[in-house]
């Protein structure tokens, strides 16, 4: 028999609590009562409750509570990967296989503390910067999911305190190059030369796009009597590091954006050296679906390969200042807001479904821009 209750907890939110009577225990002659709390509402009670029912009815409650957080993780795996990209699920099952499984794998779910929880993150947070969030995110959720199951009456994970982040002492220097920067890398850059190399670095620039969204362009995306190009994929990593073409980021990612014309002659160049050069390499490139960026065998650059290119250059030139790829957006948007663009026009251009990412990450500010604040404070105060 069970009963279903409901309550408040500490935060004023209403929850349910389960009673189920579970027969009488071999070993004591007392009779076994399980109780169990935290269920969001009425109905995920009631499942829990009936569960338990069954289980007892069953004789299988021993079983449940010897239940392993890796005998829980593939519970709640089979699951997830059903609602997440085969991208996201490959970063999820990575990082769950490295950092978690090692500590609480072999644990009796219904044993893990919330001690040894901040003792794995306290540990984590000393061997990375920020990911440590993101692996207690993880695990918080699958101890949810047992909570949900009603192998535990609580969540362990919600109590734990996430450390800070750790600050750089001294000058941290800013992930994306202005433009006396930019002007200066792509003079490093033989355009008749390695034109491939050039449209690919002035998409980056020029465009804002993603890393995965510009490998993914096909010659039917760009417009040359429009000077657009158009974003509607992306590639990303899939399991075993095998790479795949999936839909862009978000909706807002699906984008028709307008290039300047260097950048448009830049990729009229290649496309022509691109039918002469993979021609005497046995590929007709001639037809709409052919790839922007493509390898000797006429397939997908590897997602690494910009980055290996732009080191290449940084180290060649002796670069002091380095940005990653990812930069060329961050140098893209800074850029913008130079020229005096609005942040709703940022936003649009770059594809952000919200416009807090466009505040939060792009809102650099140039050392001219810095100097001209200076200078108009100057003025104003005249004294």
């Amino acid at each position: 028999m069970a009963t279903i209750k409901r309550y408040k907890n500490s935060s004023g939110d209403t929850r349910y609590e389960i009673f189920v009577s579970a027969g009488t225990d071999e070993l004591t002659g007392k009779k076994r009562r399980i109780h169990k709390r935290g269920f969001r509402d009425k109905k995920e009670a009631a499942l829990a409750a009936s569960r338990f029912t069954l289980d007892a009815d069953a004789g299988s409650l021993s079983t449940i509570r010897s239940m392993t957080f890796k005998a829980v993780y593939l519970e709640w795996d089979a699951a997830y990967k059903n609602t997440v990209r085969e991208s996201t699920y490959e970063r999820t099952y990575i990082q769950v296989k490295k950092h978690v499984l090692p500590l609480f794998g072999n644990k009796p779910i219904n044993k893990i503390t919330t001690a040894q929880l901040q003792q794995a993150v306290n540990q984590w947070s000393k061997q990375v910067t920020r990911n440590y969030r993101r692996w207690l995110t993880t695990t918080s959720r699958i101890l949810r999911f047992a909570l949900r199951r009603g192998y535990i009456n609580k969540n362990p994970a919600d109590l734990v305190i996430i450390p800070k982040e750790k600050e750089q002492i001294g000058d941290v220097a800013a992930n994306f190059w202005d433009k006396q920067e930019l002007t200066r890398f792509f003079s490093y850059i033989d355009a008749k030369q390695e034109p491939q190399k050039t449209s690919l670095f002035r998409i980056l620039a020029f465009g804002g796009l993603r890393r995965g969204e510009c490998l993914a362009l096909t010659w039917k995306d760009i417009s040359f009597t429009d000077s657009t190009i158009t974003v509607n994929k992306t590639l990303s990593q899939g399991m075993n590091g095998r790479q795949l073409v999936q839909p862009p980021k978000t909706r807002k990612s699906r984008r028709t954006i307008t290039m300047d014309s260097k950048t448009m002659s830049a990729l009229k160049h290649w496309r022509l050296v691109q039918l002469q050069k993979y021609m005497a390499l046995g590929f007709n490139t001639n037809k709409p679906d052919q790839l922007v960026f493509s390898n000797r065998k006429n397939k997908h650059l590897l997602l690494h390969k910009p980055a290996d290119w732009l080191k290449s250059i940084e180290d060649a030139h002796k670069i002091k200042h380095r940005i990653t790829i990812h930069g060329f957006r961050h140098s893209h948007a800074s850029a913008l807001f130079s020229a005096g663009a609005t942040v709703k026009e940022v936003q649009e251009r770059l594809g952000h479904s919200d416009v807090k990412t466009t505040l939060n990450i792009y809102t650099h500010v140039t050392e001219s821009q810095n100097k001209e604040a200076v200078n108009k404070l100057v003025a104003y105060l005249n004294f």
